[in-house]
């Protein structure tokens, strides 16, 4: 399939209702093993930027970045989409035009403000985005953009807390992300979003796809189908998962090689 038909290909597969699963990827290995189940590979930044050596929060170089999600292209015969953070400071050009360059068809962008913190100011990230989505109509491969939004991340932090403040947390996502939805999204990903209530609200209000970060706290994953989810990521989970294993593993060895 050609890079178009593998965007349009993804894009079909944000239903309400029924959503996509998404189990990140990192590397090549993992990327194989998710595409033998799934029929689209996505990447984790924070995992990717781990494995590389680095932490998450655009730390690890673009180009690093870059190569590993062409490396994942590569190996994979299903769609790919990456977590591209906030876009690493790239223009939306540039952003697509590397994008492209490693065969991906689709990409998470969130609302983080790096520079100065806290969120990026909302018409801002609404130009950033329909400037994301024009490059990629031009370059002919209409990109799947997946609009993270970040507020409750920030509420997580201690930016707000008590029932007033959760109910404009939700409010501001809604606003947020049916603004990011007019600018040309695909799909809104409020990360950390959770409880049947908020996201039954969140996919009753935002008016388009909703993507949901799939942890402990959040019900099934028939549940948020019920509840309207279009999108279903593990995000850094598996990697953290694998993380876990190994370190209990090589602890049960280390101790199996101890003087009784």
């Amino acid at each position: 399939m050609s890079l178009s038909e593998h965007a349009a290909a993804l894009r079909g597969m944000h239903r309400p209702g029924a959503p996509v699963l998404l189990p990140n990827a990192w590397d090549v290995p993992s990327a194989l093993l998710v595409a033998a189940r799934f029929p689209v590979v996505a990447t984790s930044s924070a995992a990717v930027a781990r494995s590389l050596g680095y932490e998450d929060g655009q730390a690890a170089p673009v180009g690093e970045m870059m190569a590993a999600a062409g490396r994942i292209a590569a190996a994979v015969d299903v769609p790919v989409t990456v977590d591209a953070e906030a876009g690493y400071g790239l223009g939306p050009d540039e952003l697509v035009a590397r994008l492209l360059e490693a065969a991906v068809v689709g990409c998470n962008l969130e609302d983080t403000d790096y520079r100065h913190g806290g969120l990026v100011d909302v018409q801002a990230q609404c130009d950033f985005l329909a400037g994301v989505v024009a490059a990629g109509a031009a370059a002919g491969v209409p990109l799947v953009v997946n609009a993270r939004v970040d507020v409750f991340l920030r509420a997580a932090a201690g930016a707000g807390s008590g029932d007033e403040a959760a109910a404009d947390v939700v409010a501001e996502a809604i606003s947020r992300g049916r603004r990011y939805l007019a600018a040309g999204a695909d799909c809104v990903y409020p990360i950390l979003a959770a409880g049947d209530d908020v996201i039954g609200r969140l996919t009753d209000g935002m008016g388009g796809p909703v993507n949901v970060l799939y942890r402990p706290g959040v019900s099934g994953l028939m549940r948020l189908a019920e509840l309207g989810v279009a999108r279903i990521s593990l995000g850094s989970g598996l990697h953290s998962a694998m993380c876990t294993w190994l370190q209990e593993t090589l602890e049960e060895l280390a101790v199996g090689l101890s003087p009784a």
